[in-house]
């Protein structure tokens, strides 16, 4: 039986693979957009998705702490996770991001897609929350 083949290997070793994920992720978190080959953006969606989870779920110490363990690079990065991304996400069980295909790159045929959030379309569809006062 094949175990533990849920991620793939892009042709990098570990410590390579580790290090191109974690800058795209901050790329990715930080312009919002992210345009590369099908493989890794998807690659980079789960690790994004998973951070997402950790921040979304509460801004306690300890989750700072593991998405700061995870993305030791830069520090901008995390808070505008913690900050502008996650509170966007609180009533959306997963799917935080979206993959569009973009077609081939014509130097070597590689499938190219663009990674992007899909928070501008969750905080279009949220109605404003309005007060209403009953008289009595």
């Amino acid at each position: 039986m094949k175990h533990q083949i849920g991620k793939k290997k892009l042709n990098l070793k570990g410590p390579h693979r580790k290090a191109l994920l974690r800058n795209q992720t901050i790329h990715f978190i930080m312009y919002g957009h992210l345009t590369t080959t099908r493989t890794t953006a998807k690659e980079v969606q789960r690790f994004a998705e998973k951070l997402v989870t950790l921040a979304r779920d509460g801004n306690t110490f300890n989750a700072r702490r593991r998405a700061q363990s995870l993305l030791p690079y830069k520090q901008e990065a995390l808070v505008k996770l913690f900050k502008d991304i996650a509170p966007a996400y609180v009533n959306r069980p997963g799917g935080y991001t979206r993959l569009i295909p973009l077609g081939r790159r014509i130097s070597d045929t590689a499938n190219i897609a663009r990674l992007e959030w899909v928070a501008n379309e969750t905080i279009a569809t949220q109605p404003a929350e309005t007060v209403v006062e009953h008289k009595n």
